[in-house]
């Protein structure tokens, strides 16, 4: 028996920036892809003409290269099942409509925008689940034929009928729906277009994809689909629905909880590496205190059947955390290559600095620096054009004492010639003997003088 072939699919509409979440359901499908040698395919779901637009499509190619989830079959590579765009595909889903209304599966609907609302607002006053009444389903052809004298262009529903709608789920099980709770739903709009759930079960279908793996949310369109799959006579795909990214108070990640997108994330100075890890992360466990995976460690320890079921929290401090790590271990000369692409990512083009000098200088303040834009802030040091003073440093400079040990280094550099961190360390000894200055008396002012802040790297690094 020949092994079947992993076909998995990212079906996004470009309709906005890509939100983490979507980017972690791309990289769960590419994680199942990449272990099993199988084919990770997009697809861009792209039939909402007045929202989709070709600047989202760039800027999703562009967010999953930057994450590293290459794909094998695409609108803009191509591949065996094309196309990849609904918006070319319209022919094959009018066929696949003629062929249920040829076996009576689906019927005309008139209904208006308005009296929907009104039958919706109608059945959630009475305390009922609101969902198509089926006026439409019974017209006679007669009343169909007046619908159309009048210029009334319809949609097309697909007849619910009773009983249980039942599909087991990688990572859930048996899933049980009834089918009352949906009622008859649109596959077809007035205006020709396909709704979701219809032209998703045909380019799952046509494209041979094996596994649909996507986020809890989709549960009950997957009922719908079923009834779908069944009515044209396709086999199933196996459906596996992973649990959705909450905010810190368990409610949908949204703007409302900061950054949400894979381009907010990186103009913040996230590095890639670090923002799958926590994408893989979390509602995972990789083992005892494992946290840190690269890319090629997760392709041997994620395993997408124990992935959590629960909701995973999004807490943006353990990202920057995991940030950090990534930073330190990196080599200075890596993160300031990734510095460079940050720069340019933010529209800026630092060349004030030789790479040799900012390779010294991340080397000096790395260990200290939670994301790229922290690297930013210190590179301001060594500026004259953009160093700038916080208040707490400006009441700690003016000080006194402060202001005794600044001009005591300062001229002790004035009359010594040397390499300046040897200069620094013999000041340092010298003002203990002759003021009897030592540790924070003499560290604070001097940092608050050379970096304009009362933290940072240690002084020797910047000297």
């Amino acid at each position: 028996m020949l092994e079947e072939k992993i076909r998995v699919r990212f079906a996004p509409s470009p309709t906005g920036e890509l939100h983490v979440g979507n980017a972690r359901t791309a990289l769960f499908n590419w994680l199942f892809a990449r272990q099993r040698g199988g084919k990770f395919i997009l697809r861009l779901e792209d039939t909402d003409r007045a929202r989709a637009l070709e600047i989202y499509e760039q800027n999703l190619y562009r967010d999953l290269r930057w994450l590293g989830l290459d794909w094998d079959e695409g609108p803009d590579i191509g591949g065996p099942f094309g196309p990849y765009r609904q918006s070319e595909r319209l022919s094959l889903y009018d066929h696949y409509l003629q062929e249920l209304i040829a076996k009576g599966e689906v019927y005309p609907c008139y209904c208006s925008e308005e009296e929907l609302e009104k039958e919706r607002n109608e059945l959630l006053s009475k305390g009922l689940m609101p969902r198509y009444t089926g006026r439409c389903r019974y017209l006679t052809k007669e009343e169909r034929n007046k619908r159309e004298d009048q210029g009334i262009r319809p949609a097309y529903r697909f007849k619910v009928e009773g009983g249980s709608i039942n599909f087991k789920d990688m990572l859930r099980g048996e899933m049980r729906f009834e089918s009352r709770a949906i009622g008859d739903f649109i596959i077809v709009r007035s205006n020709g277009l396909p709704a979701y759930n219809f032209a998703c079960v045909i380019d799952d279908h046509l494209m041979e994809i094996t596994h649909v793996i996507r986020g809890e949310d989709h549960l009950t369109n997957t009922a719908s689909q079923v009834l779908l799959y069944q009515a044209l006579g396709f086999p199933l795909p196996v459906f596996a629905h992973h649990s959705l990214i909450l905010g810190k108070d368990r409610t949908k990640l949204s703007k409302r909880h900061g950054a949400t997108s894979v381009r907010e994330f990186r103009s913040s100075g996230i590095l890639a590496e670090a923002l799958v890890n926590y994408l893989a992360l979390i509602g995972n466990s990789f083992g005892a205190g494992k946290e840190v995976c690269l890319k090629e460690e997760l392709l041997a320890l994620f395993a997408l059947e124990k992935t959590g079921k629960g909701g995973a929290i999004f807490t943006p401090e353990k990202l920057h955390w995991l940030n950090s790590l990534y930073i330190k271990n990196y080599s200075s000369q890596k993160i300031a290559a990734l510095y460079g692409e940050y720069e340019r990512e933010i529209g800026e083009n630092n060349k004030l600095l030789s790479d040799e000098r900012l390779i010294q200088i991340i080397d000096a303040v790395k260990d200290n620096v939670l994301t790229l834009a922290d690297i930013r802030m210190y590179l301001a040091i060594f500026d004259d054009q953009q160093f700038t003073v916080t208040p707490q440093a400006k009441e700690i400079i003016r000080e006194g004492e402060a202001k005794a040990v600044l001009e005591f280094f300062y001229d002790y550099f004035e009359t010594h010639r040397g390499e300046e961190v040897t200069v620094y360390r013999e000041a340092v000894r010298e003002i203990g003997k002759k003021m009897g200055r030592k540790g924070r008396q003499v560290f604070l002012p001097l940092r608050c003088a050379l970096t304009g802040n009362t933290s940072g790297p240690e002084l020797e690094k910047i000297i």
